[in-house]
């Protein structure tokens, strides 16, 4: 496909302007003549040689509204266009920052009911949506943990983190200068309770805990855990980006946890990727609730308003309240579910995950043979050993289906890892087809292995030099 510069020719424009009737000026005067077009080497194009190229380009991208997309960890699921409808309602895009609280009344109140529902949902007894994504709904936890030990007079400097957590756990912790100490998991795929208990000591000042973990299972000595962390003074955090896996059949807060962060772009309909945007909003018990950021929302006679009279708040963590345009999306999904609704997307993300994972299991080493919630883990290895094809050969050659390729090599415990989470969207006839091309990739692998190590060759651009690609990428035009 040719560039944009590539198909332009002098004197081709997209539109034609009528002459201007406003006085000229001498720009050139005012910032100088590098600003001006005439001096830019911008393409000359028509209109309709613009729209075909840019048209043809948008049809190279994948997304979820084309195809399947199994990404383990990231929840890339097909969200309803409803909730979007909803958050681009003119009294939600339209309302300025600075408004006055009493013109915001129903902005506010819908913050305030969202807060509620998370609340009642997760078990905790207070929520805020400051947070504008996940890690910083980790970062956010983590300083309120510090805030709370520093209040009661304790030094505590380290945080215990599982080898099964979210990559960005041991950044919150690094970043709030605790020392991070990695926790080993046990031969199920949960947290190994002779070493936590090795481990926590009165110099712990919390676990972060990712429950489901990226193994995709449940953490089955949750009470247990719980109770040897709180047995020593510690705090139990929850990384709750995986709730789709039990939303609406457990709380956290029922289980032991005394702090937890959601991804309201993943759990709770908003398109998740391409770097935004997001919503990380924190659940606290109530012995961290006057540490929440500032401002929060206050209710008073049936009116709304901002409140700052909170002397322990660790204060702003971010402008304004939050991503309000992602809570609008995620607070419009759960009206138009209900409790029943919520409750059954939880049960089909988790039917589909252990659907695939049994279809699955005979083509592809499974490490933990267990019953998983919203993701299944495989595992490569047998590829590897026996035909000397590689996990990441599987994933390419998977595009030549038309699938996107799950998570591959995470999480780090397994070796040659593949790890797909088919969401609570997906249909059995779509899990079928994506099986049935997994299970073909397989087969291949042992009959003819050199078709699949030189996937992908169904797309525009074949296989690249992903070492050169990543640290020499060339990805200037150059004009002749």
């Amino acid at each position: 496909m040719e560039l944009i510069f590539e198909i332009s020719r002098p004197g081709r424009v997209a539109a034609d302007i009528p002459a201007s009737d406003v006085p000229v000026v001498n720009i050139e005067d005012k910032i100088g003549s590098k600003y001006l077009r005439s001096d830019i080497d911008l393409p000359e194009v028509a209109e309709i040689d613009l729209v075909r190229h840019y048209t043809n380009l948008s049809r190279r991208n994948f997304g979820v509204d084309l195809g399947f997309y199994p990404l383990g960890s990231c929840t890339m699921k097909y969200n309803p266009k409803i909730n979007e409808n909803a958050a681009a309602l003119p009294g939600f895009t339209e309302l300025h920052p600075y408004v006055d609280t009493e013109s915001a009344q129903g902005n506010l109140q819908l913050i305030y009911e969202m807060q509620k529902y998370l609340s009642v949902i997760f078990g905790m007894a207070e929520f805020t949506l400051q947070p504008a994504a996940g890690a910083h709904g980790e970062l956010t936890g983590v300083m309120m943990i510090k805030k709370y030990f520093e209040k009661k007079g304790q030094k505590r400097r380290i945080i215990l983190i599982p080898d099964t957590a979210h990559g960005t756990n041991p950044a919150s912790g690094a970043l709030c200068r605790f020392d991070v100490m990695e926790l080993h998991s046990s031969s199920e795929g949960g947290v190994d309770i002779e070493h936590l208990r090795s481990l926590m000591t009165e110099e712990v000042a919390a676990l972060m805990l990712t429950n489901p973990n990226t193994l995709g299972l449940f953490e089955r000595n949750i009470e247990e855990v719980a109770k040897i962390v709180h047995e020593k003074g510690g705090l139990l955090y929850g990384d709750g980006a995986n709730a789709n896996a039990f939303l609406g059949r457990t709380r956290p807060g029922n289980l032991g946890f005394d702090i937890i962060q959601l991804n309201l772009h993943k759990t709770f309909s908003t398109p998740h990727g391409g770097g935004g945007p997001g919503s990380g909003p924190v659940g606290v018990s109530k012995a961290i609730v006057d540490f929440l950021p500032i401002p929060r929302l206050v209710r008073t006679d049936d009116k709304y308003h901002w409140s700052e009279k909170f002397h322990d708040s660790i204060g702003r963590v971010r402008s304004f309240y939050g991503n309000f345009n992602v809570i609008v999306k995620a607070y419009t999904y759960i009206r138009s579910l209900g409790a029943g609704g919520l409750k059954h997307a939880t049960d089909m993300a988790v039917l589909n995950a252990n659907y695939v994972k049994e279809k699955l299991k005979p083509y592809y080493d499974l490490p933990y043979d267990r019953i998983c919630m919203h993701e299944c883990v495989f595992s490569g290895k047998r590829q590897v050993a026996e035909n000397g094809v590689h996990t990441t050969d599987i994933a390419k050659k998977l595009i030549d289906f038309g699938y996107h390729p799950p998570t591959i090599y995470f999480p780090l415990i397994v070796p040659e890892a593949i790890m797909i989470e088919p969401t609570e969207t997906e249909s059995k006839e779509t899990l079928d087809k994506f099986c049935e091309a997994m299970i073909a990739i397989a087969k291949e692998a042992r009959e003819n292995p050199e078709g699949v190590k030189n996937a992908p060759i169904k797309t525009p651009v074949n296989r690249l030099d992903e070492v050169l690609a990543a640290r020499k990428p060339d990805v200037c035009w150059k004009k002749p």
